[in-house]
């Protein structure tokens, strides 16, 4: 599944097309993907126009003239790409962005399409279809079913030492499921997790109270790692993304976050940390791979 700086990325790449654009027409090849999509989708949709385009978490929020959004989840192998005219095509040269599955070309997954005024077309193609699309109020869009009860964003400013050391107080959980948890912290995933406790030196397997001292104010610990989780999230934006199997620009180069990873996916490697001759564990917590060195994250 894509994480915040792909789904950034992507976002980033539909922007042109869509922000501040009307939605001429959209076709909707079928009634549902990983839910069905609400009643009237198409017509609903149909010549509303896209104020902004955001990201909330992992998910993409159009938000809409009328007061509505349509929320858009890419789910496991969602991609959107976007069709120019030539003229278009040459006036909006930062497209940049789609997040792309090996199976994602084949038209008999386009299940929905957005003709964009302009000229653009935004296609959604999604062969598992694990992803949705639902249209929710924007004045009831932080107590709606995708978003009550997550955590602030990690590159927002609400995020920070004193905040995480409140919600990790006299928690037991370990610390990377305790990062992890989208009621903590909004759309940080498990490849940025990884990468950031190895740079903060902190072992996945620690208690998440090691963030908190008595009084819930934050340890060392936390100091060093809230900067550093920010710091990964954004060298991730500015590189595209993390390719793996998954991730290309709309212009077919892949994203080159993954050539910085220091343990992710490096089991057995020796780690890159000078003078340091352990090689990168990989272990299994919660269902989820987790790639650490046992001699620098304590």
């Amino acid at each position: 599944m894509p994480e915040l700086p792909e789904v950034e990325t992507v976002r980033r790449g539909l922007e042109p097309a869509m922000s501040g654009r009307r939605i001429a027409r959209l076709i909707q090849r079928r009634p549902d993907l990983r839910f069905p999509l609400p009643e009237r989708f198409a017509e609903r949709l149909a010549g509303r126009r896209i104020e902004r385009l955001g990201r909330r978490a992992k998910y993409l929020l159009a938000h809409l003239d009328g007061g509505e959004v349509l929320v858009m989840h890419l789910g496991m192998s969602g991609r959107f790409t976007v069709t120019l005219t030539p003229d278009l095509r040459r006036a909006e040269r930062s497209l940049v962005g789609e997040f792309v599955h090996a199976t994602g070309t084949d038209p008999a997954h386009d299940h929905v399409v957005l003709e964009m005024e302009g000229g653009a077309v935004v296609t959604y193609n999604d062969p598992r279809r694990f992803g949705f699309m639902d249209i929710v109020a924007a004045d009831g869009l932080d107590d709606c079913r995708h978003f009550a009860g997550m955590g602030p964003e990690p590159l927002g400013s609400a995020f920070n030492s004193a905040y995480l050391a409140s919600r990790a107080q006299g928690r037991t959980t370990d610390l990377k499921a305790f990062l992890l948890d989208q009621r903590n912290i909004a759309g940080l995933g498990n490849i940025y997790v990884c990468e950031a406790l190895f740079r903060s030196g902190l072992s996945p397997h620690r208690a998440a109270s090691c963030l908190s001292d008595r009084k819930a104010r934050p340890t060392e610990r936390c100091e060093r790692l809230v900067p550093t989780i920010r710091q990964v999230l954004e060298e991730a934006i500015a590189s595209g993304g993390s390719t793996l199997r998954d991730y290309a620009h709309a212009d077919g180069s892949l994203g080159y976050f993954q050539h910085s990873f220091k343990v992710y996916g490096r089991e057995g490697e020796l780690c890159v940390t000078p003078a340091c001759t352990a090689t990168i564990k990989r272990t299994v917590q919660a269902g989820r791979s987790t790639f650490h060195c046992t001699r620098c994250q304590r």
